[in-house]
C-alpha cells in the first residue's frame, strides 16, 4: 500500500524525521485533569504532554480512566477540574475549534450499514460542510490511504469486522484531523487486521498526524509509539519518551539463565549473592531477581561459572512496554 492521498496533508511544519533535536513541542497538553461522578473518582489530578508528531500510547488496565481521559480530550465529557488544550485551544471553551483538528475514534462504534461505503463517508463528509469538489477528493484519497478503493461501492453490511473497523478510521479522517483520538482500534481484530492498521497508523504518522492511541495490547504499541503516558486507578504513573523510559534504572532487574542440565545447588549458590533475591527453578530454567549494580552482574556469572554450573543462556529482562508496564504498575483496579 503506497497512498498517495493529495488533500490529507501533513500538518506540522516539518515531518517527524525533520523536526529539531529533542522533544517536539506538545499540541496536545493536560494539566491536572480530575473527573468524578460524586464521590467516585475516574481521573484524579493527572498531568501529560503529547509531543507533535508523536504516536503516544495511553494505557492502562481497564477501569483505569483512559475512555474518560480520551473522551474529555474529544470534548465528548466535561472535566471536573484542570485544563486541556488542543493545538493551543481549550476542549472547553473553544471546542468548535478543536472538534475541527481532531478526529475521535470510538472503542466500541457503530456503522451504518444500508449505505455503501462512499455513501457513508460522503455523509460524513457532508456533515463537516466540505464542498463538493473538495469532498470528492477527500474521499478517493482516505479510501485510497486505507487501501479500501475497491470496496467503495461494497455495503457496509457484507464488510468483514476488520474492513469495518478501517472504515471507521477512515471516517475520522475525512476532516483531515491534525490530532487523532483513537480509543482501541485494534480491539477484536484478527492478527493480520492488527498488523494492517499498524502499518496504516505509521503512515498516518509519517504524514506528520499525531495520534493519541489507547489499548491494553501492550505487545503491539511496543514497536508503534515513540511515547507514552502510564494510568491506573484514574493516577498517572508514568509518562515520556520510549527511550527515557527504557533508560530508566530499576531497583530488581528480573534474569532468567538456561542450563544445559539441571544442577542441584544452583540455588543455594545464588542465594549466598547478597545482590540475588527471589529465586526460582523450572527443570533448566532458573530465574532471580537482581538488586545491585549492572556494572558488577559479572560476578554472579563468575560464581556460577567457579562451580562450573552449565549456562548456556542469559536473558536479562527486556525493556520493552510490557516489561515496563509490569514494574510501574501495581494491578490496582478502581
Amino acid at each position: 500500500m503506497e497512498p498517495q492521498a493529495e488533500e490529507i496533508r501533513t500538518q506540522t511544519e516539518a515531518p517527524p524525521s525533520e523536526l529539531p533535536a529533542g522533544r517536539a513541542e506538545p499540541i496536545v497538553s493536560v494539566r491536572n485533569l480530575t473527573k468524578n461522578y460524586g464521590d467516585a473518582f475516574a481521573v484524579r489530578g493527572i498531568s501529560f504532554d503529547v509531543p507533535r508528531g508523536d504516536i503516544f500510547g495511553f494505557i492502562g488496565p481497564n477501569g483505569a480512566g483512559k475512555t474518560t481521559t480520551l473522551r474529555i480530550l474529544a470534548t465528548l465529557l466535561e472535566p471536573t477540574s484542570g485544563d486541556v488544550t488542543v493545538d493551543g485551544m481549550c476542549v472547553i471553551n473553544d471546542t468548535a475549534e478543536v472538534r475541527r483538528v481532531i478526529g475521535y475514534m470510538p472503542d466500541y462504534f457503530g456503522v451504518y450499514e444500508g449505505v455503501t461505503v462512499g455513501e457513508y463517508l460522503d455523509f460524513f463528509a457532508s456533515a463537516y460542510r466540505l464542498q463538493r469538489a473538495r469532498k470528492t477528493a477527500i474521499i478517493r484519497d482516505v479510501l485510497e490511504l486505507t487501501d479500501m478503493t475497491h470496496l467503495r461501492e461494497r455495503m457496509v453490511a457484507s464488510l468483514s469486522k476488520g474492513m469495518k473497523q478501517r472504515l471507521c478510521l477512515a471516517k475520522t479522517l475525512v476532516h483531515d484531523p491534525k490530532v487523532l483520538i483513537l480509543d482501541e482500534p485494534a480491539s477484536a481484530l484478527d492478527p493480520r487486521a492488527r498488523i494492517e492498521i499498524r502499518v496504516l497508523l505509521k503512515e498516518l504518522r509519517r504524514m506528520g498526524k499525531t495520534i493519541l492511541i489507547s489499548s491494553h495490547i501492550l505487545t503491539e504499541l511496543s514497536d508503534l509509539c515513540t511515547s507514552v503516558a502510564i494510568i491506573e486507578k484514574g493516577q498517572l504513573v508514568e509518562s515520556g519518551s520510549m527511550e527515557r523510559l527504557r533508560d530508566m534504572r530499576f531497583d530488581v532487574e528480573r534474569v532468567k539463565i538456561t542450563l544445559h542440565e539441571a544442577r542441584d545447588g544452583v540455588e543455594d549458590l545464588l542465594v549466598e549473592i547478597p545482590e540475588v533475591t527471589a529465586v526460582t527453578i523450572e527443570d533448566v530454567h532458573v530465574h532471580f531477581e537482581y538488586r545491585g549494580d549492572p556494572g558488577d552482574f559479572h560476578r554472579v556469572l563468575k560464581a556460577l561459572v567457579d562451580r562450573q554450573v552449565p549456562v548456556v543462556a542469559i536473558e536479562r529482562d527486556s525493556r520493552n512496554l510490557e516489561s515496563l508496564f509490569l514494574r510501574l504498575t501495581k494491578g490496582d483496579v478502581q
